[in-house]
């Protein structure tokens, strides 16, 4: 069990409810924000001994019933409740903790996104590594780096960093902190469901020593699914756009995804993205040529 996220995240859960929102009487100004454990525990029919042994990271016997009962109890949305058993490690009991090797994109995926030259599209790992993107990709989120960087593993970008440490990454985004909050939401889910994977708790680790806006959302534990959705970036080639996306997720056990971005036909948006996926242009100027990128 992933003992203290399981607590962390019971706690937080309780605190951000009142007695109202699950049926209960309000007799007034609490001391404490949220609902006492008591109260969780007679909504889960449980013992209160039991539940907070539960929020202690004492007890490793949570079955899919107790589950259950703290979702309903807690008012859990689905992607919150699937979090949890995540986190109770039901199907991980005799999981055993290493270092994984690093990711390999499929090649058929590399293929895939290939063949999207018209689409924008980032395949990422199970950590937000970067395993492969193509071009129109590679030029919309991170122009600064090369385009072979996610081939060499001890070089390859991860969205999630960059978001919080990469200074050109942070400028891309008008409303960074709703970006922000999304990728940390979105990595919540993740540590949950690859709670023993020692690559991915020491990204956690890293980004709450380096940065202290993301330790302060972590700390919150937001949990979101965040599979679609829009996104406003302020490119430093082509200016602002609004664009659509899509996470597609592969279907094995291997974690990955394809990011995707779209703008509506006949849109600025859409306009600017073909501008972003034209080859470079060669500028004759005097005696020297330029390359510059559109």
């Amino acid at each position: 069990m992933n003992e203290s996220a399981m607590g962390e995240f019971l706690r937080k859960r309780r605190a951000a409810l009142t007695p109202s929102d699950v049926g209960l009487m309000d007799y007034g100004t609490r001391r404490v924000p949220g609902l006492r454990r008591e109260e969780v525990a007679m909504l889960a029919g449980m013992s209160v001994t039991y539940y907070a042994r539960l929020e202690q990271g004492q007890h490793v016997n949570a079955s899919d019933a107790v589950i259950d009962s703290l979702a309903r109890a807690l008012a859990l949305t689905d992607v919150e409740r699937k979090h949890l058993a995540d986190l109770s490690g039901i199907k991980r009991r005799t999981a055993k903790i290493t270092r994984s090797k690093p990711d390999q994109v499929r090649p058929g995926t590399r293929r895939l996104v290939g063949a999207m030259g018209g689409v924008p599209s980032v395949v990422l790992g199970k950590r937000t590594e970067v395993l492969a993107w193509n071009r129109a990709g590679h030029r919309l989120v991170a122009s600064h780096l090369g385009f072979d960087a996610p081939d060499t593993p001890s070089q390859r970008p991860n969205l999630t960093r960059m978001l919080f440490l990469d200074e050109p990454t942070r400028t891309l985004y008008p409303h960074w902190r709703t970006e922000a909050g999304r990728a940390v939401a979105s990595l919540r889910l993740l540590s949950g469901r690859f709670a023993d994977d020692l690559d991915l708790a020491a990204l956690v680790g890293e980004l709450t020593l380096k940065s202290p806006e993301f330790a302060s959302m972590w700390a919150e534990h937001p949990v979101e699914n965040c599979m679609s959705g829009h996104k406003t970036l302020n490119h430093p080639q082509i200016g602002s756009l609004e664009l659509g996306f899509e996470v597609l997720t592969m279907p094995d056990d291997s974690g990955h995804r394809v990011l995707t971005y779209t703008a509506d036909p006949g849109s600025e948006a859409a306009a600017a993205l073909a501008r972003l996926q034209r080859p470079p242009l060669t500028v004759v100027a005097e005696d020297a040529s330029v390359d510059q990128a559109v």
